[in-house]
């Protein structure tokens, strides 16, 4: 069953948004590093746009020196950004990664 729009605007339902919740370094840090031991590449991409979009797409597309537009499209579903990229994005929203023993 799905919920038709004339639903959500009756009981005044909204859709969920991760990225209202990513508020502090803590929580995105704790999120990011769930979503890295899935290994899920398409997941991470999603993780990263769900943080920068909660701490401004232009502030971190700027801070990782990227457009606006690229930093869309590098964290797309189903894109392959380089290694490179997706680290300067990682610096810009101010985590690291950290290899620990599996």
């Amino acid at each position: 069953m799905t919920i038709n729009q004339q639903a959500y605007e009756k009981y005044g339902i909204t859709a969920f948004d991760v990225a209202q919740y990513l508020d502090n370094d803590e929580v995105i840090a704790c999120y990011l590093s769930e979503v890295l031991a899935d290994g899920d590449m398409d997941e991470l991409l999603e993780a990263l746009k769900n943080v920068a979009r909660a701490k401004g797409m232009s502030e971190v597309a700027s801070a990782a020196g990227l457009g606006r537009e690229s930093l869309y499209k590098a964290l797309a579903p189903g894109a392959k950004p380089r290694f490179d990229t997706i680290n300067r994005v990682l610096k810009a929203l101010g985590v690291r990664l950290k290899a620990d023993v599996a």
